[in-house]
């Protein structure tokens, strides 16, 4: 559909679609970005190899279906004052792209930032805002990433940055096409506040680096800092990113997220363990899950992290509840960079289950436990909530990871069958993860590790810079109080 059609169509018959009833990201977007492995140096031929992979590898079957063109896409305006695509990145521009895209089942994204420029300095949106909505409308987009930089100072109070925003929701409204609105401000502001009316997602800090635990002058906040931060920064670490995160998990509803930047999983720079942790606590605390490893490259190790359907669908859970951080504590085994802390994590998910997540940040393997009382302390402090007093069943959610073997054959395209991790079969991913989860499904629920009497204590054996995930069931067994 042309430009001027799409205008027309809209203005006929009054298609609108508003931010948390547009029916994108009711759980939090999954799909892939070209950023953090590319850069500037994204094209045609880039983005189609990803997409391509993203559906013979299974991605998309687990319900991973946004392909994001990030930053450098264009080449300026032209005289009517339209953004342009490079033609040379694009020989057959962005329109024929995004064709080839939903060809192949998937739905793509661009970026644009709203600021006189982008952050790599091509041309921003700021004051171009229904013709940029238009535009992307007119090619078939399906996502924009809406960044911060070169803003002209219209920040600095939330009512600032929200109507700057929110010129842009407005015009994307107009087109009468849904995309899904992924606004980029790195916590300026505090977007958690102001955000969910207008966007289905919001960065909720500086630019996250492919590090654990690390000080970093680049990141210059952390902790309570995060909530009125204001410079945000890159090269924050996952650790940086996390214990900023957990003062709002509340503001994070269906259809609007918050965001805590794009995964580091298969980028380097991180033990097996910590992508794991970093992938777990991401799905757990319903952060967007936009991959950026090189898709041609990947390895089997990367693979079977992205690829746990068990994860998956705690990130896709449809109670769409964060989890609450119920404890932390420092303990004297740090790493090299002097950290070293436990935490405990703690949530509903569908069906009366209930998430706990064990995470240890510092150097040794530990046994670690949460008692029933502190896992269900949202539901009624001091052992008052009703759950305490029930049988639990537990399920370690990594207990299944995919072998190498598997996820080798995957990638060299020997792996014979099908795939248990292909849920298109089971009906599709955003059905699979919407219905309950039957108990003896490992693909969906890992393995049952073991069980937990009324007022008792899970316990699990943690490794350094690792999570323990564990799913909680509750047994048909009575209470014996």
């Amino acid at each position: 559909m042309g430009l001027s059609s799409l205008l027309l169509t809209a203005a006929l018959f009054g298609l609108k679609a508003t931010a948390l009833n547009n029916g994108l990201a009711r759980t939090p977007q999954m799909g892939w970005n070209t950023w953090n492995s590319f850069a500037c140096d994204l094209n045609e031929t880039v983005i189609l190899n990803a997409a391509e992979r993203i559906v013979s590898l299974g991605f998309r079957d687990l319900g991973y279906e946004y392909v994001v063109l990030d930053d450098c896409w264009s080449a300026g305006r032209n005289s009517s004052g339209y953004l342009i695509a490079d033609s040379e990145k694009f020989p057959k521009g962005i329109g024929h792209l995004a064709d080839k895209i939903h060809e192949l089942g998937l739905k793509i994204g661009i970026y644009s930032s709203a600021g006189k420029w982008t952050c790599a300095r091509y041309e921003g949106s700021l004051g171009y805002e229904e013709k940029d909505a238009a535009l992307w409308a007119s090619w078939g987009i399906d996502y924009l990433k809406y960044d911060n930089c070169y803003n002209e100072g219209e920040e600095g109070t939330p009512k600032l940055s929200f109507d700057r925003y929110n010129a842009m929701f407005k015009a994307l409204n107009a087109t009468g096409r849904p995309m899904l609105y992924s606004l980029c401000n790195w916590g300026v502001d505090g977007p958690w506040n102001f955000a969910p009316t207008i966007a289905n997602s919001w960065r909720t800090t500086g630019d996250l680096n492919n590090v654990w635990d690390r000080d970093d002058v680049n990141c210059p906040c952390s902790e309570l800092e995060g909530l009125d931060c204001k410079t945000p920064g890159y090269k924050c670490s996952i650790m940086n990113v996390l214990n900023k995160a957990v003062y709002y998990p509340s503001k994070a509803i269906p259809g609007a997220w918050n965001d805590l930047d794009m995964l580091q999983v298969g980028n380097g720079g991180l033990t097996d363990d910590e992508s794991i942790a970093h992938m777990s606590l991401w799905a757990a605390l319903k952060s967007p899950l936009l991959m950026t490893n090189v898709m041609t490259k990947i390895d089997p190790p990367t693979l079977s992290i992205l690829q746990n359907p068990a994860v998956l669908a705690v990130s896709q859970d449809p109670v769409a509840s964060t989890p609450v951080r119920q404890w932390r504590y420092f303990v004297d085994d740090v790493d090299e960079n002097g950290k070293g802390e436990i935490q405990m994590y703690s949530g509903p998910l569908s069906g009366g289950d209930q998430l706990v997540l064990l995470l240890n940040a510092a150097s040794k393997a530990r046994e670690m436990n949460a008692t029933l009382v502190d896992i269900f302390w949202e539901s009624g402090p001091k052992g008052t909530a009703k759950q305490v007093k029930q049988h639990w069943d537990v399920y370690d959610l990594w207990a299944n990871r995919m072998s190498n073997e598997d996820a080798a054959a995957i990638i060299n395209g020997t792996f014979t069958g099908q795939s248990p991790y292909n849920l298109t079969a089971m009906g599709g991913a955003h059905e699979v993860y919407s219905r309950p989860l039957p108990s003896n499904s490992k693909v969906l629920m890992g393995s049952k590790v073991g069980s937990v009497q009324p007022s008792g204590t899970v316990t699990a054996h943690v490794r350094p810079h690792g999570v323990a995930m564990l799913r909680l069931r509750a047994t048909d067994k009575k209470d014996e109080l």
